[in-house]
Formats: structure tokens, sequence, C-alpha cells
């Protein structure tokens, strides 16, 4: 079984993600190149798993694009991992405060991973930064 864990995280608070499991790390993401619906009033108190904040990164910033992208990659690795029997994959997503687009891709690329992978990978998802969001195990 392939474990994944999934991280959101803020540079500027804690930086990104000790890989606990040994392997020293695995995919980190930069989420600061997408516009930050931070920025705006009304999502300023949201997190990226709201829906105001999910529609402005999916109708009004380079987002779907980019997680389009990352699909790809990742699942390079973890067609190779599943195959060689590796345990651990690690995926971070970083960005200013860690409440809004690193939140939004994490949740994204775990959904993503879940339907593409189902039973042959168990997910944690980590929102470093936004505790009350945490899954384990979708």
């Amino acid at each position: 079984m392939l474990h994944i864990d999934i991280h959101s995280f803020s540079y500027k608070k804690g930086g990104i993600p000790k890989d606990e499991s040994g392997n020293g790390g695995g995919f980190t993401f930069d989420c600061r190149g997408i516009l930050n619906p931070g920025r705006i009033e009304e999502y300023k108190i949201q997190t990226g798993n709201d829906i105001g904040v999910q529609e402005y990164l999916e109708t009004k910033t380079e987002m779907p694009k980019f997680l389009e992208l990352i699909k790809s990659l990742v699942s390079i690795n973890i067609d190779n991992y599943l195959e060689r029997g590796f345990e651990n994959l690690q995926i971070n997503f970083g960005c200013t405060g860690g409440q809004h687009r690193s939140v939004y891709s994490a949740i994204k690329i775990a959904h993503f991973i879940q339907e593409k992978y189902g039973d042959k990978v168990e997910i944690s998802l980590h929102h470093d930064e936004q505790h009350q969001l945490n899954i384990s195990n979708q």
C-alpha cells in the first residue's frame, strides 16, 4: 500500500513540511504564481475549502492549468511507486499564508489521486495552517 501525505502550508509561517517517512521529501509545488483570492475582501477569512474561493480560483486564475500539469507529474511517480512497491510519497502545496491557494490545491489533488488510484493508495491530507480542515484516510 502506498501512503501519500499531502500538505498545504505557508512559506511565511511554517515553511516546507518535513517528510516524517524518512524518504527526504517528495514534490513541493509553489502556488504563489496564482492570483491570491486572499487579497479580495470577501475571501479574506475563507479558505480554499470554501465555494467562493474555489470558484474564483477556477474561473479567474491559471489554477486549472496549474493543477492539470501537477496531475500529470504526480501520476508518473505514483504509477512508478506502485509498480516498485514503494510505501511513501509526500506532496506539498505552498502559498503565502497557507489558507487559500495551497489548501485548494491539496484538496483537489487528494480527490484526483483517490479517484484515479482508489484502494491502491492511502491518503492523509494535512492543512498545516488550517488545522480545522485536516482529514486522514479519505
